[in-house]
Formats: C-alpha cells, sequence, structure tokens
C-alpha cells in the first residue's frame, strides 16, 4: 500500500534505511549533488546534461559515494535487458537547479533516490558552506551509523 513504510526484511532494509538518511540530511544532499555536478563540468547549465555523470550511493562494502558516468549506467541497462530504462530517462531529463537525482547502489539492486528540496540545490550549496571534501566525509560518517548491510 501507499504509504505504507517497507516491510522490515532483510532485502528492503537497506532501501529503508536509505529512505531515511535521505529524509535526515536533505538539505547537505542537495548541497552535495550541486557541487559535485559543478566540479564534474556542468557549468551553469541549469539542466542535467544527457551526457553528465550522475551521483551514486554505493553500499557495499561500506557506504559511500560514487561517480557513475553514463556509460556504465548504459551498459547496465542493456545488462538488464533495459529495465532501468526509467531511471535513466529521469536522469537525463531533471532539472539539477531544482531536483536531487541519486542512484542508490546495493547488492544486485538499485534505487532512485529523486526528491525536491526547499531551498533549491544551488542554495543548498550557499546555506550549508562547507567544501565538497568535509561535506562527504560527514554525510558517508552518518550513512555508515545508519544503513547496514548484510553481505550474501
Amino acid at each position: 500500500m501507499f504509504g505504507s513504510p517497507l516491510p522490515k526484511d532483510e532485502a528492503n532494509q537497506w532501501r529503508h534505511q536509505l529512505n531515511q538518511f535521505v529524509k535526515e540530511n536533505e538539505k547537505d544532499l542537495a548541497a552535495l549533488a550541486w557541487g559535485l555536478l559543478q566540479e564534474w563540468g556542468d557549468s551553469a547549465e541549469l539542466a542535467f546534461s544527457p551526457n553528465q555523470d550522475a551521483l551514486g550511493i554505493d553500499l557495499q562494502p561500506s557506504p559511500h559515494f560514487v561517480r557513475c558516468s553514463k556509460e556504465s549506467l548504459d551498459q547496465l541497462n542493456r545488462q538488464l535487458d533495459q529495465k532501468i530504462q526509467e531511471i535513466l530517462g529521469i536522469l537525463e531529463k531533471y532539472n539539477a537547479a531544482e531536483e536531487v537525482a541519486i542512484v542508490g547502489i546495493g547488492e544486485g539492486q538499485i534505487k532512485l533516490i529523486y526528491f525536491k528540496p526547499q531551498p533549491t540545490p544551488p542554495q543548498c550549496f550557499e546555506e550549508v558552506g562547507e567544501d565538497l571534501s568535509g561535506l562527504i566525509e560527514k554525510l558517508e560518517k552518518r550513512m555508515g551509523e545508519l544503513i547496514t548491510v548484510k553481505s550474501q
């Protein structure tokens, strides 16, 4: 049912924990996403470039941020018989100046993290006022405290 929390089974536990992490750290995540896209060369464009890399959260071996190339995501989509086409469509069309899109990577599964923060990502970046390295370190520490993934 919509609005119901995810089941507490091990297969979905990481998804529930990741949702909670995003909810608790929305402003910092928006700041990080905006800052990294600028650093990666998205220039002053407001929309995500179709060739732009995407921010990812890889949960193995411990939660950390990764840069997902367009090519690697396209290759994964082909390997999965086009099953993540919708995720790729969102990544190609979202407005990075207003929205945040991050790929969550669990063992054998992916999850799209997509939200529209208030204030906007550029404003979050200005308000947070931390350098990207410090922000990454802080968020990865928080993820490690909140998200536990058991290897199968």
